[in-house]
């Protein structure tokens, strides 16, 4: 594949100062003009009926049209990147609103930056919750403390609205946790590119 072969690009970011630099080597190695999540000129075929719709980080967008095109409404979509996001998309794909919490490595970072004497880990499931060294225990504490997390705040969700959710994970660190959550009923690493697709179909003829 080489530049000359890309004929369309679509951007999504959450890092404003980065748009610029994105834009500028779209514009000058492949050539073309991209389109923007979040600029005035790009639907996103979701109606926001939060309280300020221009809140809604890009990626958070681009997850309800990808998870509500292949799985339909309502869902409740975890992703977790740099935050744990949760977001409630409604019967007919409108975006509801949802949660926002720090996200693992941020903590995982947060916890090595703070306190000297503790390593940097990787993050994998432990053999047992009681860690019988520093690396057990943190290693227990950041897989077994976001499950609670993530459990925790789904089984809410539920219980404040009584619609039948259908709960889906993605991001790459969310996949870490498949088989131990007991809400999120499916895993889905495609979302978020199948909803910018399926944003550049419903815009290339405008």
């Amino acid at each position: 594949l080489k530049f000359s072969d890309i004929k369309h690009c679509i951007i999504s970011t959450v890092v404003p100062q980065s748009l610029f630099h994105m834009r500028n080597l779209v514009r000058r190695h492949l050539g073309v003009e991209p389109l923007v999540i979040g600029e005035d000129n790009v639907d996103i075929g979701v109606k926001v009926t939060i309280d300020n719709p221009n809140e809604v980080g890009a990626d958070r967008l681009v997850n309800a049209v990808g998870a509500y095109k292949k799985y339909g409404g309502p869902l409740v979509i975890v992703d977790s990147g740099t935050a744990t996001t949760f977001d409630v998309i409604g019967d007919t794909g409108n975006f509801e609103g949802g949660i926002i919490a720090p996200g693992i490595n941020l903590s995982l970072r947060a916890l090595h930056d703070a306190a000297a004497k503790l390593p940097r880990i990787a993050i994998k499931k432990p053999d047992q919750v009681i860690g019988r060294n520093t690396i057990e225990a943190m290693q227990s504490g950041i897989f077994w403390g976001y499950i609670g997390l993530i459990d925790g705040l789904l089984q809410r969700i539920l219980a404040e609205d009584s619609r039948q959710f259908k709960v889906i994970g993605t991001g790459g660190i969310v996949s870490l946790f498949q088989g131990a959550s007991e809400y999120i009923d499916q895993y889905d690493s495609e979302i978020t590119i199948n909803g910018l697709l399926e944003i550049w179909r419903r815009n290339k003829s405008a």
